[in-house]
């Protein structure tokens, strides 16, 4: 096919663009097709986009034909050609789209690779998207010529993928009528692109299901043939498809090579008539926890691609792929008024439920197949939780958590009011950054005891939810650093030995450690939480979770000054009740340890004591006298 084109601007791209094609450019990846169906997908794009802004303005497809995807091989030049008839771009639109990185997902595809090294590179490439730079894979240099539908002024852009680009003004001569022509020179190593047969194959595994026909011409001059029929496969009933078109379509929306973990495909009728197709991916993407990341379902009315801005599912769903096509929505209506539509809202209610519903079903008849979905994305299930009032009882009946009796096996919390024991009236939970650390932790001694299982809560949306007074079958969930244990109506498990009484100067002692520590904590008291450690921090009754108030204060959300801790002691401790029996004249040692006792709570709760060099000279006076 032709160069068309005339000499532009040459300008540098942005540090990002750079910084991804330093990657494509000189680095050996083991599969290469992705970048045909990056390009595919993007032609696909600009020929739905068409069809929308033809809704308003109908004279924009006067000119070049039906939208249609064509790859052209020109192996003389050595040049394979992706055009589509699509919306096209122009010079300003050419500049911004090809020289900037606008998806935060293509920074943490970059991010990714740069943290593990080139090592990983060839896993890496194929589980995420990386957009028309992946054409710099195969191609030393690249052209595009674009013009953009309803103008007369096409435009060039041009780069060899070494830091820098030409755009501007391309001939009338030989441009598009409308769309945007991809010109690839291969390098010398991606030959294979030039056979008819190893596109066709790419073209059917990767993008078969586009909604737009693809067709491929042999050579410049030769009668294209149709490789793809552009049927929109939401369009058909489930008995028609197969699950490998399932996944194809899948790894061309999703931009991966994983296989989908769920397939939702339904029709909606009744008051609202509209077709799903979903997915639930099998891998975690990149950027599930990227603040910008909003949901993946695209929209359609009667097969016309409308936006995929149109968060139709909640944030907490924002890792289900697909889209929703509907036949009630108004073509004629501007994107911003389609999200205040009524028939949206109940769109969005209905596929919300359905997800749930069907992950509900996936979770009684394919437990371990539902496992890999929680390890993949519960954290993100669980800001629903926090978030979606209304579904909370349907999102509690989906959540697994690992406990201080199920090891590295996951428990629902069916299973876990089924084994409450004898007077238990709580679900008992414990938050922090470690479940290792969390297992250790002092507060669990006396739930240990007596046989109590305690979830260990790991992600921080953990604290934000389970401290919003949500139950589970009437159960209330309960902080084991929260307020009074209140465990002595709870038996102890079998094998465990009822505790010795305390001795009767443990209470002189705890007043002591009260006045010692002053404003320090907000109170002193004896522990039924402790079998083993000396010392632990908790709550206030009503003051919020330790870990909930460190996540709040390290957000600096937590104003000028958060509530003290309890500090609680074991009277039954050897070290207590020695320390409690000291004299007048070990007054020094007894003010040393109060503070040391304190140290020591902090720092079995993860946290420093609050003045180290303090607590380095305390120590070292009492390891002297010791010595003495």
């Amino acid at each position: 096919m032709a160069d068309t084109g005339t000499t532009g601007q040459t300008r540098s791209f942005e540090a990002d663009v750079a910084r991804l094609l330093h990657l494509m450019v000189h680095s050996v990846y083991s599969d290469k097709d992705v970048f045909l169906r990056e390009l595919v997908s993007n032609a696909a794009d600009a020929c739905e986009k068409l069809r929308f802004e033809a809704i308003a303005a109908p004279t924009l497809l006067n000119e070049g034909g039906e939208p249609a995807i064509t790859l052209t091989i020109d192996a003389g030049a050595r040049t394979l050609t992706v055009e589509d008839n699509g919306i096209g771009m122009s010079e300003a639109e050419m500049a911004e789209s090809l020289g900037t990185i606008a998806r935060s997902g293509t920074r943490a595809f970059m991010d990714r690779i740069t943290e593990k090294g080139e090592a990983s590179e060839n896993r890496l490439i194929g589980q995420f998207g990386v957009g028309f730079y992946s054409a710099f894979m195969v191609a030393d240099r690249v052209e595009v010529v674009s013009r953009r539908a309803g103008s007369d002024t096409p435009a060039r852009w041009s780069s060899d993928g070494l830091g820098t680009y030409e755009v501007g003004a391309a001939d009338l001569e030989g441009s598009p009528l409308r769309g945007t022509r991809v010109i690839l020179h291969l390098k010398e190593d991606a030959g294979a692109y030039l056979e008819a047969h190893t596109l066709e194959r790419t073209v059917r595994s990767q993008s078969g299901h586009v909604p737009v026909p693809i067709l491929l011409r042999e050579a410049p001059d030769a009668e294209p043939k149709r490789i793809a029929d552009g049927a929109a496969l939401w369009t058909k009933s489930k008995s028609e498809v197969s699950s490998d078109e399932y996944a194809d379509f899948y790894r061309t929306l999703a931009g991966g090579f994983d296989e989908p973990a769920l397939t939702l495909h339904y029709r909606a009728e009744g008051l609202h008539e509209y077709s799903v197709l979903a997915f639930v991916p099998g891998a975690k993407p990149f950027d599930l926890f990227d603040p910008d990341r909003a949901g993946r379902l695209k929209l359609y009315v009667r097969r016309v691609f409308i936006t995929d801005e149109a968060e139709i599912l909640p944030r907490y769903l924002r890792f289900v792929r697909g889209l929703v096509d509907s036949a009630d929505l108004p073509l004629n209506v501007s994107r911003e008024m389609i999200q205040e539509s009524r028939v949206l809202a109940a769109i969005r209610k209905g596929v919300s439920n359905r997800v749930l519903s069907e992950l509900a079903k996936l979770s009684e008849n394919e437990p371990e197949r539902y496992l890999s979905v929680w390890e993949n994305f519960g954290a993100v299930l669980k800001e629903g939780l926090y978030e979606d009032e209304a579904r909370r009882d349907a999102l509690l009946g989906l959540s697994r958590f690992r406990t201080t009796t199920s090891g590295a096996e996951w428990r629902s919390l069916k299973e876990i009011v089924a084994a409450f024991r004898e007077n238990q009236d709580a679900i008992y939970y414990a938050t922090g950054p470690d479940a290792e650390r969390l297992a250790a932790s002092p507060q669990l001694e006396g739930f240990r005891a007596r046989g109590l299982e305690v979830l260990l809560l790991t992600d921080q949306v953990d604290s934000f939810w389970a401290a919003g007074g949500v139950e589970f079958e009437g159960k209330p969930f309960r902080s084991v650093t929260q307020g009074l244990a209140d465990l002595g109506t709870v038996p102890l498990a079998e094998g465990q030995e009822p505790p010795a009484e305390a001795a009767p100067e443990v209470g002189d002692f705890v007043a002591f450690l009260k006045a010692t520590l002053g404003d320090a904590v907000s109170d002193v008291r004896a522990s039924e939480r402790l079998t083993t450690s000396a010392v632990c921090l908790v709550a206030p009754e009503h003051g919020i979770d330790r870990q909930l108030e460190r996540l709040l204060a390290s957000a600096g959300r937590l104003g000028a000054a958060g509530s003290k801790p309890i500090l609680e002691i074991n009277p039954r401790h050897d070290l207590v009740q020695r320390l409690a029996k000291l004299g007048d004249g070990e007054a020094h040692l007894r003010e040393d340890a109060a503070h040391l006792l304190l140290d020591e709570a902090r720092i079995a709760d993860g946290e420093p004591p609050e003045n180290p060099r303090a607590f380095s000279e305390r120590l070292g006076r009492v390891l002297g006298r010791a010595l003495n």
